[in-house]
C-alpha cells in the first residue's frame, strides 16, 4: 500500500511540475509598433530676446501603437546641424507623450552653445526615436529640417571697459612686473566679445589678466577655483578670479579669452610668430626690391601680441609676400595653398607660403595680419584686407 501511495504521490507532483512549467511559458506579448510621423509648429524659429522665456517651437508626433500602456512609450527628441547624421544630437527625453515644446532661451543656449553666431540662421535637423520604456522595439520618425536663428545675449562675463586685455604673472616673459611689456603682452581684440594672443609661457608657473597696464590690480581675470586649481588647457574664468597655472611644458601658446561663454582656451602654438613684418611683391610700390627705398612705408605696425597693420596702396592683381626680416627671403609668410589662389579680401597663411594675390581693384587697402586668428592645421594666423 505504501509503495502506490508514494507512486501516486509522485505521479500527482510531476504532473503539477509540468502544469507549472506551462504555465510559466504564457507569457504577455508586446507588439513591435510603427515608426512615428513628426510634425513641428515651424520650420523657421527666430524669437526676440525678450520672447526668449515663450514657447518657440511645439513637436508632435503619432503614436507608435506599443502593445502596452501608453505611460510606458519612451520618445527622445534628437536636434543636430543638418547633414551631421545626429552623430552629436541634442536630446530629450518625454514618456508617454505625443508633445513637447521648447521656449526660445532652451533653443537659443543650444545653438550658442554649438558655437554659432548671433542672428545667423542655421539648418538643424530634428527626428524621433520612440521604444518601449525599457529601449526595445527602437523605431526612427521621419526626419524635420528647421532653421534656427539665435539671438544676441549679455556675455557671461562682463567685457572690459577699457576693451584691452593684458596679461602678466611668473609664467609669463614680464613676469609680475606691471605695466607689462607691450605689446607683447596685450591681447588682439578678436571680435566683439572675444579676444585672443600668442605668448611665450613658462610651465607650471602662473598668470592673470588684466584689462589695463598701469600698476593697477583693482580689476582682474582668472579662475573660479583656488589659486592654480584650473585646466590649464582651458576653463572658466570671472572677474577677481584667482591666478591661473600655465601648462606643463614651456613654449608658445595660443590663449583665447571668450567672454560670451566665460571659457578660455590654452593650446600650443604650431605656427611661426613674427616679432617684425614687411611686405614686398610687385602689388607693392617697390615691387620685389628687397628692400626697397619705400620700406618704411610698406613696414607694419605691431598692434599687440598677434596683431600688425599696414595701410599701403596696392596694384590690382599682382602678387606679394610677408617677410619677417627685410633683406632676407630665408623668411616669408604667403597663403597655405598655391601661388596667387588665396582669397584676395583675405585668408590663412603659413610660413614659407605661397605668394599671395592682389585685390582686382587697385587702391589703398588696410591688411591686418594676425597670428591668432586662424585654427586651419599648419597656418601661422589669417590676413584680411579692406579698401580704404
Amino acid at each position: 500500500m505504501r509503495t502506490i501511495l508514494n507512486f501516486f504521490l509522485l505521479t500527482t507532483g510531476i504532473t503539477g511540475f509540468l502544469a507549472a512549467c506551462d504555465k510559466a511559458e504564457t507569457l504577455p506579448f508586446h507588439g513591435s509598433g510603427t515608426a512615428s510621423v513628426l510634425s513641428a509648429s515651424s520650420t523657421n524659429v527666430a524669437p526676440a530676446p525678450i520672447d526668449s522665456n515663450k514657447i518657440a517651437l511645439t513637436l508632435n508626433w503619432t503614436s507608435p501603437l506599443y502593445a502596452t500602456d501608453t505611460t510606458n512609450y519612451k520618445f527622445v527628441i534628437e536636434i543636430d546641424s543638418t547633414g551631421k547624421n545626429f552623430a552629436k544630437a541634442d536630446t530629450r527625453t518625454v514618456m508617454g507623450k505625443l508633445t513637447t515644446s521648447f521656449i526660445a532661451k532652451e533653443l537659443n543656449t543650444l545653438l550658442l552653445d554649438r558655437g554659432y553666431a548671433f542672428n545667423v540662421p542655421v539648418d538643424m535637423d530634428v527626428r524621433l526615436k520612440a521604444s518601449y520604456g525599457n529601449n526595445n522595439e527602437l523605431k526612427l520618425s521621419n526626419v524635420v529640417k528647421i532653421k534656427m536663428t539665435p539671438y544676441k545675449v549679455p556675455p557671461k562675463v562682463a567685457l572690459p571697459a577699457s576693451l584691452k586685455l593684458f596679461i602678466v604673472g611668473d609664467g609669463t616673459a614680464g613676469g609680475w612686473t606691471n605695466p607689462m611689456p607691450v605689446p607683447s603682452q596685450e591681447f588682439s581684440r578678436i571680435d566683439e566679445t572675444t579676444w585672443g594672443g600668442i605668448f611665450q609661457l613658462t610651465g607650471g608657473k602662473s598668470y592673470l589678466i588684466l584689462p589695463t597696464n598701469n600698476n593697477v590690480w583693482d580689476i582682474k581675470y582668472g579662475g573660479t577655483g583656488g589659486n592654480n586649481s584650473n585646466n590649464v588647457d582651458g576653463d572658466n574664468f570671472k572677474v577677481g578670479g584667482s591666478d591661473l597655472k600655465t601648462p606643463a611644458a614651456s613654449g608658445m601658446y595660443k590663449i583665447i579669452f571668450d567672454f560670451q561663454q566665460g571659457k578660455f582656451t590654452v593650446t600650443p602654438y604650431t605656427g611661426t610668430l613674427a616679432s617684425a613684418l614687411v611686405i614686398v611683391g610687385d602689388a607693392t610700390p617697390d615691387g620685389w626690391t628687397n628692400p626697397g627705398p619705400a620700406l618704411p612705408s610698406q613696414t607694419f605696425t605691431r598692434v599687440n601680441s598677434s596683431l600688425f597693420e599696414l595701410t599701403i596702396p596696392l596694384n590690382a592683381g599682382k602678387s606679394y609676400l610677408f617677410l619677417p626680416v627685410a633683406g632676407s627671403w630665408t623668411n616669408k609668410y604667403g597663403f597655405v595653398g598655391a601661388n596667387n589662389l588665396n582669397n584676395v579680401n583675405g585668408d590663412d597663411f603659413k610660413y614659407n607660403g605661397g605668394d599671395m594675390k592682389a585685390p582686382a581693384v587697385a587702391g589703398t587697402y588696410k591688411i591686418s595680419v594676425n597670428f591668432a586668428t586662424s585654427n586651419v592645421a599648419g597656418a601661422s594666423g589669417k590676413f584680411t584686407l579692406v579698401k580704404q
